[in-house]
């Protein structure tokens, strides 16, 4: 159970900094290229949550569900539910394969971590 607090008030810092970089970041590196590796992050931390003795696998989990959004982005779908639909925001409106090689740099750091904390604190 400290795990999943851990992992889920962790998640909860992660999306109040991409709320943060959403609302007053109008650059040209932080959001749009830091926003989506840290997008992948807060996916990670959330299937921590879910999943929190189960590390192998979750980094590779994470980026394969952004992957997945992105590619959603190929499709006609968010216009079906309307552009300023949560669907839609979450989905995003233009494909570019520039936000996958940013969700890939998150779910590298994602590993890592993995291999960092858990070489130093074991998953029993």
């Amino acid at each position: 159970m400290k795990k999943r607090l851990i992992f889920g008030l962790s998640a909860l810092a992660v999306l109040g900094i991409e709320v943060v970089i959403a609302l007053f970041v109008h650059d040209s590196f932080v959001r749009p290229y830091l926003g989506d590796v840290l997008a992948v992050v807060f996916v990670y931390l959330g299937l921590r949550v879910l999943f929190p003795e189960k590390p192998r696998y979750m980094s590779l989990a994470a980026f394969g569900i952004a992957v997945a959004v992105e590619l959603l982005q190929l499709t006609n779908l968010s216009e079906l539910f309307g552009r300023g639909s949560v669907f839609s925001v979450i989905v995003g409106g233009t494909f570019d394969f520039a936000d996958i090689l940013c969700y890939f740099c998150g779910g590298v750091v994602c590993f890592l971590f993995d291999i960092i904390l858990f070489k130093i604190f074991p998953v029993k």
